[in-house]
C-alpha cells in the first residue's frame, strides 16, 4: 500500500487528469443510455440531465468512501491538517478529478450562467483539493468536507426527479426530500460547520488558515442560502410551478 501510495504522491497531477478523463468517460457512457422523454425535448434538460447523472455517481462512491475513511481512522476528524491514510488520499484525488471535469463541463457546454453558483463552488472546491494533493496538507480536512456527499446524492436525485418532472406530491419525490433535508443538516452543514469551527479553533498553527478560512465562510453562505431554497420550495411552496425554463437551476 505504501509503494502505491508513493507512486501516486510522486505524480499527483497525472493521477488527477486520469480521474477526471475516466468521469469524462462515464459522461460520453451516459448519453447512450435512455433519458425521460421531458428531458430529451429540451438541449439544456439534456445536458443537465447527463451532467446531473456523473455526479450522482460520484456522490455514491465518494460519500460512502469519505465515511469509511473516517471510520477506519477517526482520528482524522480531530487532525485535519496533517493525519491521512492511503485510502483517505486517493479519495481526494478522484474527487479533484470529478470537480475539473464537472468545472469543465460546464464551461465548454455553453451553459455556464446558468450554473455559476456550481461553477464558483466548484473553483473553491478544486483549490482546496489540488491543494491537498500536492502539499500532502489537509488532506483529512477534505474526506470530512467530502461527508457532504452523502447528501448531494439526495440533491441531485431530487434535481433529477424536477427534471422528469415527477410530482413534488408522489412518494419517491415526499421520500428523497426527507432524507434530503435530514442528511443536508446533519451531513453537509454539520459538516461545513465543524471545518470552520476546527479552522477558527487552530487559526494560530495551521499553514494558509485565513485563505481555508475566508473559503469556508463563502461555502456557509451559499449552503444556508441553497438551504432556505430547499425549504421554501419543497416545504412551503403554494403551489407554483418550479419545472418551468432554467429556474431548475437555482430552485
Amino acid at each position: 500500500m505504501d509503494t502505491w501510495l508513493n507512486e501516486v504522491q510522486k505524480h499527483p497531477g497525472l493521477y488527477v487528469l486520469c480521474c477526471s478523463v475516466t468521469f469524462r468517460i462515464l459522461h460520453r457512457f451516459l448519453q447512450t443510455v435512455p433519458s425521460p422523454g421531458t428531458v430529451d425535448t429540451d438541449p439544456w434538460r439534456t445536458w443537465k440531465w447527463r451532467n446531473l447523472s456523473v455526479s450522482l455517481v460520484h456522490s455514491l462512491l465518494t460519500g460512502i468512501w469519505a465515511v469509511a475513511c473516517v471510520i477506519q481512522h477517526p482520528v482524522m476528524v480531530h487532525e485535519i491538517h496533517s493525519t491521512y491514510t492511503p485510502s483517505a488520499y486517493m479519495l481526494v484525488v478522484v474527487s479533484s478529478g470529478y470537480f475539473i471535469q464537472d468545472a469543465g463541463d460546464i464551461i465548454f457546454s455553453g451553459y455556464a450562467k446558468a450554473s455559476w453558483e456550481f461553477l464558483l463552488h466548484h473553483v473553491m472546491v478544486i483549490w482546496c483539493f489540488v491543494y491537498a494533493v500536492f502539499t500532502h496538507q489537509y488532506v483529512a480536512g477534505a474526506v470530512v468536507a467530502l461527508f457532504v456527499e452523502v447528501n448531494s446524492v439526495f440533491l441531485h436525485t431530487r434535481l433529477l426527479l424536477k427534471l422528469a418532472k415527477v410530482a413534488h406530491n408522489s412518494f419517491i419525490y415526499t421520500v428523497n426530500k426527507l432524507f434530503n433535508v435530514v442528511t443536508y443538516v446533519t451531513f453537509r452543514l454539520g459538516a461545513q460547520f465543524y471545518l470552520t469551527w476546527y479552522l477558527i479553533h487552530h487559526y494560530s498553527s495551521l499553514d494558509h488558515a485565513l485563505y481555508f478560512l475566508i473559503t469556508m465562510m463563502l461555502m456557509n453562505i451559499m449552503i444556508l442560502i441553497y438551504f432556505y431554497r430547499l425549504l421554501r420550495t419543497d416545504f412551503f411552496s403554494k403551489g407554483r410551478s418550479h419545472n418551468s425554463g432554467r429556474k431548475f437551476a437555482e430552485d
